[in-house]
């Protein structure tokens, strides 16, 4: 049982979590956040203990007058007994409210820190007495606590109807309601509740709960925006949008009749819907309605994934957030935050960073209902109906235009589906609008094409691959963008391929001649040929165009004869007398005289010069020694067969790491080469060691981490190259390698099932080791987090070695069979190759019992056939051992410790689930003496509870007992009967699981076996009991 995870739900009261403040796994180290506020608790309590109240205060008004830090310290100890000691809360803030020198600044800090960065790992009771503790700070009147109220409310998820969530929203809620008069005060508050509520209504339909707080949220939106309705004027035409999605509700029909025909009625300022639309929503707005989780997630994925490799991040969040029909909602608060919030710098926009439209592409795919699909397409272009390039941004209206550009080749009914909305929204987004929002559309198009976004849209617009119809209406409403400036010249691409896709249009309306345009998860249409078609985002392949390399700004720097040579290989036009050239510089570089403040400057050089080096695949196609030996043959690889011919105390030598060096800095792909070189060239035999030499001149100047970024690299441009290295890799660094499974991770994130026969192979010819005795347990232990694939390989690859399987056999007490059934699979099936030892069955046996949990069940069920004698000793020895704790102490035990405990009960409920499956069979596992004996002993002296819940399995050790005397024959007829056995007895035996003539010869050997033991049966008996 794992300690800290409290199962009271939000609002239940005190859970059991037992003071602590966060759930942990048990692969999760100490929380920095929960260790200082634990200590700030353990410093009050050593100030209050024992005292009386007035002494207690005076203790810790003593201690603040001491300083900052000592005044900080007692607020947050104060502040996290309120969360996990719900008796002691009131007190626990009155002492805050007296102490507090801040105006409580601090603790609503902490606050807002928790709730941006630990909320989800809260305990269930500190999540309530956090919403206690906002309800006693509103009440209170504390300045900030407003801020506090936001930072509640961003944690309130769209499309989730959980019970958690809804518990935060009614909540939250009822404080804002409660507390009216002090939420008014607040204009953003009252902004940013309404735009919070007001999108939420839409995900709360359904059961009656949901009604009534879909009711009261109504009431109060509507209420608000009647009141204060310029106050929530300021959120923008995004508050138009939502209120679009609640205009069927009886009491915003209303209010839309009101802002449409009388605006003056809300308040004087307000002219009417338009002022709004033409109104750009803050960041803050588009912000609020995504978690913080949400939002690292979405700017991890925008900054740090790398085009072509978003699948694995993407899978996640849709597991994560929008795997439910409820979620269906929150794709357009994505779309919206994508577009109006993520802004990426011109750095990352010409980088291979995963661009926006991608993102959103893939968010469009995976809508399932025509609802959704809408919304999500004027999420998409909602900035674009009334944009104004002297208030708008071009980035809220580029990964519209972006979309639709990069998916008309590989999805053209993607872009088709696009422009059709764009074209159709003019009309019917308000009709007595319509001027308004075709200009709009114009200013966006205008806009994109001045910015050069696109150079032109002609391309796009009078594609062939769109429907003649669609290019019809594109050409009416927008011909100023269809002519373009060349006669338009066909582009070869490959044939469009029909989608299903579901949409709000109709086909005939559409006017498409083959496909109804939609978006779905899967995107598959049957080919002609009956077979499947898969479409997804995949990155395009721009054509690199070779542009001339300007060294000029370097050359100025150099030496004039470096600078002729520099020249000279700029203008080789055949790598062999770029290679001589090459070889000249570096004789230059180590001779006697030569400047060493000229490496960076001929690094830079280099660099540009080889750019060409550093694309494409590096790996030849077929490997053979000749081929090998001709891919190092270029001109860069020259210093490395330099470095290999040298001695390490030469002087040149450690000039020539010094060249790598600033070399690496500017091109850090040159590491991963490096390894190349070493590996692959017959110069280079023997001295991998290089490679640590290099990795310790560089910047980072350490082996590990220099080893790992350089496989990273490796990985994202060149699997095959990576699988090429590891062997060598790992070989050679086994003390980087083996300790941890940050390698490992990296390589079977990206190798498919050929190459991970491949690796399989080299295991088992000795030319590879990946784990090892000391680290293997902790490596398998990390990869639990792993994808299902990475974790099979890892198992697959771990198998492949000849480690004994009881060096990883505590893994099991980590293994959930509903979160890790990758892991249990993969052992139980090595474990029903090995025979049992004690400790092993002591693992199998300390797994909780849960119903649907038949690891442990099948497993003895598989040794009680096969090892029946040896499982009868290992499992009496635990029993009696177990037996002979105290009650109170294993009890102890098993609440104290992180892993799970062997206890007897847990051992008894497996042999009972072990006797159920058992009962219908031949088998006599039960009529072992061993385990006879065992039962016996137990329930001399277990208590009535254990001998009432256990009655059928102990009734075996009776019958035992009472056919001590009788012949042999009777006693062994009778050594499997119980009350649910003999009722059974008469019906014919199913059949084993193990092959006919196997299970048979088994059953035969294995019948006489009991009744030879029961002959020693009475002495045994008084032995084990002494």
């Amino acid at each position: 049982m794992e300690l800290g995870k409290g199962k009271a739900g939000p609002g239940t009261g005190p859970g059991t979590g037992t003071g602590r403040l966060l759930q942990a796994s048990l692969l999760d180290c100490k929380d920095e956040l929960e260790e200082r506020l634990e200590r700030c608790v353990g410093i009050v309590s050593s100030l209050t203990c024992g005292l009386s109240e007035r002494e207690a205060n005076d203790a810790l008004q003593a201690h603040i007058c001491k300083g900052t830090p000592q005044h900080e310290e007692i607020c947050l100890g104060l502040f996290t007994l309120v969360l996990t000691d719900p008796a002691q809360a009131q007190k626990c803030y009155r002492d805050l409210a007296l102490v507090s020198r801040d105006g409580m600044n601090i603790v609503l800090n902490k606050i807002n820190h928790v709730l941006m960065e630990k909320y989800l790992k809260l305990q269930d009771t500190c999540r309530t007495q956090l919403v206690w503790l906002l309800r006693e700070l509103v009440k209170s009147g504390v300045l900030g606590a407003d801020g506090v109220c936001m930072t509640f409310m961003k944690q309130i998820a769209g499309g989730d109807v959980t019970a958690k969530n809804i518990w935060l929203a009614e909540n939250v809620l009822e404080i804002l309601t409660e507390q009216r008069e002090w939420v008014l005060k607040s204009s953003l508050l009252v902004a940013m509740a309404v735009y919070t509520y007001l999108r939420l209504i839409v995900d709360h339909h359904g059961t009656a709960a949901l009604q009534a707080l879909r009711q009261k949220e109504v009431e109060f939106c509507v209420s608000l925006l009647r009141e204060r309705f310029m106050d929530c004027f300021m959120i923008g035409r995004d508050l138009v949008r939502l209120l679009q999605n609640v205009a069927r509700i009886p009491e915003f029909e209303q209010l839309w009749r009101d802002i449409l025909h009388n605006p003056q009625v809300l308040s004087p300022q307000f002219t009417g819907v338009l002022q709004l639309l033409q109104s750009r929503t803050s960041r803050k707005f588009l912000a609020c309605r995504l978690t913080p989780d949400m939002e690292t997630k979405l700017l991890f994925m925008t900054s740090r994934v790398r085009f072509g490799q978003q699948k694995r991040y993407q899978d996640w969040f849709q597991r994560q957030y929008l795997s439910t029909p409820d979620s269906q909602s929150l794709r357009c608060d994505l779309i919206r935050y994508i577009c109006g919030v993520v802004h990426p710098s011109n750095e990352v926009l010409s980088s291979d960073i995963l661009p926006r439209w991608a993102i959103i592409g893939w968010l469009l795919t995976t809508c399932t209902s025509n609802v959704a699909a809408s919304n999500a397409k004027l999420a998409l272009f909602y900035d674009w109906l009334f944009f104004n390039p002297e208030k708008d941004s071009i980035m809220n209206i580029e990964p519209a235009i972006l979309v639709m550009h990069h998916s008309m080749k590989p999805h053209p009914a993607i872009t088709a589906t696009l422009l059709d909305f764009m074209c159709r929204i003019i009309p019917n987004f308000y009709p007595p609008l319509e001027a308004h929002v075709r200009q709009g559309v114009f200013n966006s198009l205008t806009h994109i094409v001045e910015k050069r976004v696109l150079a032109h849209l002609a391309p796009l617009f009078d594609n062939p691959k769109l429907d003649k119809e669609l290019r019809a209406m594109l050409r009416e409403k927008f011909p100023e963008f269809c002519s373009s400036p060349s006669p338009p010249i066909e582009v070869k691409m490959e044939e469009p391929v029909p989608m299903e896709m579901e949409n709000h249009l109709e086909k005939d309306e559409a006017g498409y001649d083959h496909a109804e345009a939609a978006f779905s998860d899967d995107e598959e249409e049957l080919g002609s040929k009956g077979k499947k078609r898969e479409f997804r985002f995949h990155p395009i392949k721009e054509s690199i165009v070779e542009e001339p390399v300007d060294i000029t700004p370097f050359l100025e720097q150099l030496d004039e004869s470096l600078k002729d040579k520099v020249l000279q290989l700029q203008k080789g036009s055949d790598t062999e007398a770029q290679c001589e050239v090459m070889q000249e510089i570096v004789d230059q570089v180590l001779e006697e005289d030569f400047d060493s403040e000229q490496l960076s400057v001929l690094a830079s050089c280099l660099q540009e010069l080889f750019k060409a080096h550093f694309r494409g695949e590096v790996l030849p196609e077929e490997i053979t020694e000749e081929s090998l030996e001709e891919s190092v043959g270029k001109p860069l690889y020259l210093i490395f067969r330099n470095l290999c011919q040298m001695q390490e105390d030469n002087s040149g030598f450690s000039l020539l790491l010094d060249l790598l060096s600033e070399l690496y800095q500017k091109q850090p792909k040159i590491g991963y080469h490096l390894l190349y070189y070493l590996r692959a060239s017959k110069a280079a035999l023997g001295r991998m060691g290089l490679y640590e030499s290099f990795a310790q001149a560089t910047q980072l100047g350490e082996l590990h981490t220099c080893l790992m970024m350089d496989m990273k690299a490796c990985q994202e441009d060149d699997v095959r190259l990576l699988c090429f290295l590891t062997p060598s890799i790992y070989t050679e660094f086994p003390d980087e390698t083996l300790r941890s499974g940050e390698l490992l991770n990296m390589i079977v994130a990206v190798i498919d099932s050929f190459q991970l026969q491949e690796l399989v192979c080299h295991v088992m010819m000795g030319n590879l080791v990946m784990f090892r005795k000391d680290s293997v347990l902790n490596i398998l232990i990390q990869s639990l987090d792993w994808e299902t694939f990475e974790q099979y390989c890892t198992w697959q690859l771990f198998l492949a070695h000849n480690i004994p399987l009881e060096t990883i056999i505590p893994i099991l007490q980590h293994l959930k069979y509903r979160e890790h059934p990758e892991a249990l699979s993969c052992l139980l099936l090595q474990l029903r190759r090995e025979k049992p030892s004690e400790e092993m069955v002591k693992m199998v046996l300390s797994r909780p019992c849960h119903p649907e949990d038949q690891f442990t069940t099948s497993i003895l069920r598989h040794w009680g056939l096969r090892h029946d004698d040896l499982l009868g000793e290992h499992i009496k020895a635990l029993l009696i051992k177990n037996n002979s704790l105290p009650r109170k102490r294993q009890s102890l035990r098993s609440s104290s410790s992180k892993l799970a405990q062997l206890t007897l009960e847990q051992i008894l409920e497996h042999l009972d689930n072990l006797r159920l499956n058992l009962t219908n069979t031949k088998h006599n596992f039960f009529s072992q003496t061993p385990i006879l004996q065992a039962l016996q002993h137990v329930q001399a002296s277990c208590d009535e509870a254990h001998k009432m819940k256990f009655s059928d399995l102990f009734s075996l050790a009776e019958e035992y007992e009472d056919s001590s005397k009788p012949p042999k024959s009777r006693r062994k007829a009778t050594a499997l009967s119980s009350p649910r056995s003999r009722k059974s007895a008469a019906q014919p035996p199913n059949t084993e699981e193990e092959s006919g003539s196997s299970s048979a010869s088994e059953e035969e050997d294995t019948k006489p076996k009991p009744a030879k033991r029961k002959r020693k049966g009475s002495s045994a008996v008084g032995s084990d009991s002494d």
